[in-house]
């Protein structure tokens, strides 16, 4: 059975695991070294800053979750600006979403634009990017984006962006490719954050980015290089590890989610537009007033008050407490963890009881 039969749970378990041999282990712990010994002519393989065995074995785990070459990154930003700054030069134009995560904007804002690269932001909106395509060079979307969790027609949109002669970028980092895999579907690159639902541990930075094939890697891979963004072996070793648990992280946090769309369906007298597109464990929903909000939080039990998402403890936040997201005041970003669903759920009841 080839390892694109498996279904990706199983995938995710055994991708980048050395051939068996007696005496092996499982996954190969992490190798800690700068310089390798190296004779004959140069070769970047013998400095760790461009590759080093650890990130090897985790990007040969990649490229199987994701259906083409992979490398890692030293997180989620990193890998995007080797993405934004390496394949766009002087009178180039990108399209971003308008709703994107912050520092893409930032990048594109602060960084490309003075450069003489054109702008264009637009909503995570199938309509509203086509219309953005003219002339455009690279399209960036988010999808679900984050936070307002909008979906794309990804398969559709990438033949458009073609057909314009663009290159389309998914940042993938709420689904993960045990949900969604944006190169099967017509994508060029996918970036996505490993920090979050990816490694799911909460105690890993990480980043990586796919491509089709290797060539179309290749600029990124060499910007990697001469910038420094590499993961160190710890991190890739921790990540390597985490991924054998991918599936079932997943389907219990979206069962979670199923479950707590189901309540805050049900209290319509102080929940309302709850959003959750069945692919990851996020969901989101408004609650009256930014003092609400503060209060549902104080008054969860077993769900913590942080930025991030994915991890396997259950995590919510006031996302409007940034100023940076076009979200209502009272806006809540919900990250299932998990949990047994029955405790989380009764959590979030307890809550909103105490925040009403």
């Amino acid at each position: 059975m080839s390892r694109e039969e498996l279904q990706p749970g199983t995938r995710a378990l055994h991708a980048g695991l050395a051939p068996v041999a007696d005496g092996n282990p499982f996954l190969a712990g992490p190798t800690f070294a700068a310089p390798f010994h190296l004779s004959g002519e140069g070769d970047p393989s013998g400095y760790a800053r461009y590759e080093h065995p650890t990130s090897q074995a985790y990007e040969a785990a990649l490229a199987v979750l994701e259906g083409g070459p992979a490398l890692a990154f030293a997180s989620g930003m990193a890998a995007t600006s080797a993405v934004l700054l390496s394949l766009l030069t002087p009178g180039d134009t990108v399209v971003v979403p308008s709703d994107a995560y912050p520092g893409v904007r930032d990048i594109a804002e602060k960084f490309l634009g003075p450069r003489g690269i054109e702008v264009r932001l637009v909503p995570t909106d199938d309509r509203a990017i086509r219309a953005a395509l003219p002339g455009a060079s690279l399209v960036w979307v988010e999808s679900p984006s984050n936070p307002a969790l909008d979906v794309l027609d990804l398969t559709a949109l990438a033949a458009e962006v073609h057909a314009a002669g663009a290159r389309l970028v998914v940042d993938n980092t709420l689904a993960t490719p045990y949900l969604q895999r944006p190169l099967e579907q017509g994508a060029d690159l996918v970036m996505a954050s490993g920090t979050k639902a990816l490694t799911g541990h909460s105690d890993v930075i990480i980043g990586h980015v796919a491509g089709r094939d290797a060539e179309t890697l290749a600029p990124i891979r060499e910007w990697r290089g001469l910038h420094g963004a590499i993961a160190g072996p710890m991190e890739t070793w921790l990540a390597h590890r985490s991924l054998a648990t991918l599936g079932v992280r997943v389907e219990r946090q979206q069962a979670n989610a199923q479950a707590l769309r189901d309540l805050l369906a049900e209290r319509i007298d102080l929940v309302h537009d709850v959003r959750w597109p069945r692919l990851g464990g996020v969901l989101g929903f408004t609650l009256p007033s930014a003092a609400h909000a503060e209060r549902f939080l104080a008054a969860c039990g077993l769900v913590v008050n942080a930025t991030s998402f994915g991890g396997v403890h259950a995590s919510a936040e006031r996302r409007g407490r940034w100023g940076t997201d076009d979200v209502a005041p009272g806006w809540i970003r919900f990250s299932c963890g998990i949990e047994d669903t029955v405790d989380l759920v009764a959590d979030v009841a307890r809550a909103l009881d105490a925040c009403g």
